[in-house]
């Protein structure tokens, strides 16, 4: 039986970081952007790893500033695609940013990308705006997208 397990991604991780970004997105990041990331406590980078595999499957990378978060970039491996973890990465994120006390979080995610908005809707985002031209290869519109978080128990009690 295989186990797995999220866990934040380690500078050593980020070879294998590199080659799913380039293999999911048209313009993808650079090696100093994922190295910005892995210390940075705004930040959540995490990671799905599986037993017997060389290194992480899958990543999502958060941000947040004050009560708003930012789901910026969920990627995985286009051998494991569709098992479940970019659902698992999401809402591992999510939950990481309603311990923040993050009300509200955005993302954007390419107008053509149905299986990414699929997912998005599954998890309760919905649109609230669009960009256009947001994406530049190829040039494309980017939809704006927020699910509302809500608020822990924690801040239920006086």
């Amino acid at each position: 039986m295989t186990t797995a397990a999220i866990r934040q991604v380690r500078e050593g991780d980020l070879e294998r970081v590199m080659r799913i970004e380039a293999a999911s997105f048209a313009d993808p990041w650079s090696r100093d952007s994922f190295t910005e990331l892995v210390e940075n406590e705004r930040v959540f980078f995490a990671g799905w790893e599986e037993d017997g595999e060389p290194g992480v499957l899958g990543y999502v990378v958060s941000w947040h500033v004050l009560d708003e978060g930012e789901v910026a970039n969920v990627a995985v491996t286009p051998e494991a695609r569709g098992r479940g973890i970019g659902a698992a990465l999401l809402l591992a994120a999510l939950e990481d940013a309603r311990q923040r006390g993050t009300r509200a979080v955005y993302l954007e995610v390419r107008e053509s990308n149905a299986a990414a908005r699929s997912l998005y809707e599954r998890h309760g985002f919905t649109q609230v705006g669009l960009r256009k031209g947001y994406y530049v290869r190829p040039k494309e519109d980017a939809l704006i997208m927020r699910r509302d978080l809500p608020i822990s128990e924690r801040e239920n009690t006086d």
